[in-house]
């Protein structure tokens, strides 16, 4: 497993190996539905452009491997960057989407999830988290992944396209920061690139990147999931927890 950065040393030393996660970007969802790992979730023409620019953004890096999560709108993101690198896309599962009880559910007006009475008892415990995989697990699995994919490009740099809370969470971790967080305050837009620089084992810097961040739309920027081509009434309004 790779090695947490830690405190005061993310800038001391140059790194030698990169892993980039890149997030997906935005997704056709026009029911406004929290689609977790359902299939069928494609990117948006929108979200298309967005992996377009999140491959110009990265093309000149010196990257050899290219992983993604299997669900669909991941791996339609990782195939523009693939394509300018003449690269393979490898399958990663453990980049996939943490699981959620509310999978399926709207988060918008009278339909709000957090609104029924019955899901409440979901939500006794937001350190875990109550309502889903927990955050602990999801790590674990995120650096395992991480740490194949330096190993796979070693003194080159890697690429894993996954989704919002599993990059989020692994940076909470890394950061040695808490895991209890606002999701509308995640710092991990649609194809943002959260970045790992390691120096042997040891991860000593964290960059982040907004390539696409001109082409969200002011309203969406903060959401907790994408909800492409859905009308204002059916986009996730309050915090859903993931």
């Amino acid at each position: 497993m790779a090695r947490q950065a830690r405190p005061g040393s993310t800038r001391s030393a140059t790194p030698d190996t990169w892993v980039h996660l890149l997030r997906h970007g935005e997704v056709h969802n026009p029911d406004g539905v929290l689609y977790g790992r359902r299939d069928g979730f494609h990117l948006s023409d929108r979200g298309r452009a967005m992996a377009l620019k999140a491959a110009g953004h990265l093309a000149d890096r010196d990257i050899t491997v290219i992983r993604s999560s299997p669900l669909e709108r991941a791996r339609e993101t990782a195939a523009p960057l693939a394509d300018k690198l003449g690269l393979e896309i490898g399958v990663e599962e453990r980049v996939l989407e943490s699981t959620n009880r509310f999978e399926g559910k709207r988060f918008a007006g009278g339909e709000n999830a957090l609104r029924d009475p019955r899901t409440w008892r979901h939500l006794y415990n937001p350190f875990k988290p109550s309502w889903g995989e927990p955050y602990k697990q999801v790590v674990a699995r995120m650096l395992d992944a991480v740490e194949d994919a330096r190993a796979a490009a070693e003194g080159h740099e890697a690429v894993l396209v996954s989704h919002q809370l599993p990059i989020w969470i692994t940076r909470l971790a890394v950061e040695k920061r808490s895991f209890l967080h606002d999701p509308r305050k995640r710092q991990c837009t649609l194809c943002s690139v959260t970045s790992f620089g390691f120096t042997s084992l040891e991860i000593t810097q964290i960059t982040y990147a907004e390539p696409a961040i001109d082409l969200i739309p002011r309203g969406d920027v903060a959401a907790p999931f994408s909800a492409g081509d859905a009308p204002e009434e059916l986009k996730p309004e309050g915090t859903p927890p993931e």
